[in-house]
């Protein structure tokens, strides 16, 4: 009881920001719904969910999310193989190179797709613009190097003698790998897939760019909503539907970390020399990677191009006052001005992201002595990843009602947004930092404990030495994520004060051919700054550990 007693006061600081930053916004955007007039009117939530549009928007929220999950799995897997277990050349910078989608804004991503498929794009004579196949196209772009990164990394920590054992005995490649190598790797399959779901189910800038107001998923339908017909009782009920399914796949997650997981045990294989039968693998792996770089090239050769030649005016543009040569600005500020902003915003949200994301792995990743502690660490885990699964625009909306009035009063707080995106990273920085700390053998931590050490001075000698490079990361994680954060920014930030993913959306929203061209010049050197970021993230990532 004293231990679990500790382990509480311990988690109280973090629980209270939670509490304020995240419960209080989601609940008082939540009550908006169920309360009106004054009233408490449960039975207006229940019509809305049987209204038939929104039937419409969950089951395409629901097969949309589906299929691009399966088809994330089914492309992933093979890369994570080939980037994995293959000694192949640069394989580190093809790592690198394949994160950059993940952590592109949304926006950027929908915009990607938007001068691929489009007319007069690359792919533009498939007239697939503006179809839920656009949009299934995108989520699967975005998310298939988490399937990569989840898998890969149990992968190349798996033990390689049975497979051989059972090569040796006489099976076939396709029966070692059906009977052998993806039972093994199942836990991590099926977190990454229940992951990849949660992202394509509460995808917001791709399914808005891509599907507008025809193809809505739950997340979308929130923000237009809110936005548009200001129906916040429906916002609501949306909002109660999203939580439910969150609160449930979390809990499946949380059930499948009980499966004993190989990354966690940080025993990489050296990556084997490549063989004859390997080919189909790496040819299949050269096309995925030539297919995911089309929207990227596409984008890149869009933004230098005006009235069909090649031009920088787009990107000259970028520094002016918004005014464009066709009479058509839609900027109160340069878009220089707003790449100042994001890069202020993304600081702020990652020292605290950081902050808080330490803090929750150091709780969640000691050693439980009791089943009732181990249950305890288990349901303050599922509590602070909570902001992974929630809608982003229910944040941001609930941060605009409820952080309004005294005691907490943020309107004008310069670090309103900040706090909005560092809530939207933190499951991202616990998931590069917790598998790292749970792997560290707690006979260390105790045989400093038994010499003198106190525990701030066994933190710094134990696990700061190897936990500093994945805190590095997590910091390059956070800010990247900070930076193409739209979600919530869309809600928070001001016109005169706006972010880059913001500015880009407005520019899409205004019709005008330098407006479109100065929306892909922006894309390009938000995706610019984010890879460069990435690179570095790939090059402090600690093999074999952790989703990221």
């Amino acid at each position: 009881m004293r231990r679990i007693i500790g382990l509480l006061a311990l988690a109280a600081a973090p629980v209270a920001v939670l509490g304020v930053l995240f419960v209080l916004p989601v609940t008082g955007m939540v009550a908006e719904g169920f309360w009106v007039d004054g009233d408490f009117d449960p039975r207006g939530v229940l019509d809305v969910l049987a209204r038939p549009r929104v039937h419409r928007v969950a089951w395409f929220t629901l097969w949309s999310s589906g299929a691009a999950t399966l088809l994330s799995v089914l492309l992933g897997l093979p890369l994570a193989f080939a980037l994995h277990r293959l000694a192949l050349p640069g394989r580190g910078a093809i790592r690198a190179a394949l994160l950059v989608p993940f952590v592109l804004p949304t926006v950027v991503v929908g915009v990607a797709f938007r001068q691929l498929l489009g007319e007069g794009g690359l792919l533009g004579f498939l007239g697939l613009d503006g179809t839920p196949v656009a949009i299934v196209a995108g989520l699967v772009f975005f998310n298939v190097a988490v399937v990569v990164r989840a898998v890969g990394a149990a992968w190349e920590s798996l033990d390689p003698r049975p497979a051989e054992a059972a090569a040796a005995l006489g099976a076939s490649p396709v029966q070692v790998l059906r009977t052998v190598t993806l039972p093994a790797l199942r836990p991590a399959i099926v977190g990454a897939a229940s992951i990849v779901f949660l992202f394509c189910a509460t995808a917001f800038g791709i399914v808005l760019t891509l599907g507008g107001v025809r193809y809505a998923t739950v997340e979308t339908e929130i923000y237009l909503l809110t936005t548009t017909v200001f129906d916040l009782q429906a916002a609501a009920a949306l909002s109660v539907l999203q939580l439910v399914v969150v609160v449930g796949l979390l809990a499946v997650s949380a059930r499948l970390r009980f499966v004993p997981d190989a990354t966690t045990q940080r025993t990489t294989a050296r990556p084997r020399r490549i063989r004859p039968g390997d080919w189909p693998v790496l040819l299949f792996t050269a096309a995925l990677l030539a297919i995911l770089a089309l929207p990227i090239v596409g984008l890149v050769a869009g933004s230098f191009q005006v009235d069909g030649a090649w031009s920088l005016a787009n990107y000259r543009a970028l520094g002016g006052d918004g005014e464009s040569r066709d009479g058509t600005g839609a900027l109160l500020v340069p878009v220089t001005t707003a790449l100042g902003v994001s890069l202020r915003t993304a600081v702020d949200a990652t020292w605290m992201a950081l902050a808080m994301g330490l803090a929750v792995s150091l709780i969640v990743t000691r050693r439980s002595h009791t089943p009732a502690e181990r249950r305890v660490r288990s349901v303050l885990d599922g509590f602070f990843m909570l902001p992974l699964g929630v809608s982003a625009v229910t944040l941001g909306f609930g941060f605009l009602i409820t952080l309004d009035r005294p005691p907490v009063d943020l309107r004008d707080s310069a670090l309103l947004v900040p706090m909005a995106q560092a809530l939207v990273a933190l499951p991202l920085v616990v998931r590069t930092i917790a598998p790292v700390l749970a792997g560290i053998d707690d006979r260390q931590r105790q045989a400093a404990a038994s010499l003198g050490a106190p525990p701030w001075r066994a933190l710094l000698t134990v696990d700061l030495p190897v936990v500093w490079k994945p805190l590095l990361a997590a910091s390059g994680f956070a800010f990247a994520a900070s930076l193409g954060e739209f979600g919530a920014t869309s809600f928070l930030a001001r016109d005169d004060n706006p972010t880059v993913p913001v500015v880009i959306f407005r520019l899409l929203g205004h019709p005008g051919e330098m407006n479109y061209g100065m929306a892909l010049a922006a894309s390009v050197v938000l995706a610019t700054t984010t890879a460069v970021v990435m690179l570095a993230v790939e090059r402090l990532r600690v093999p074999s550990v952790g989703s990221f």
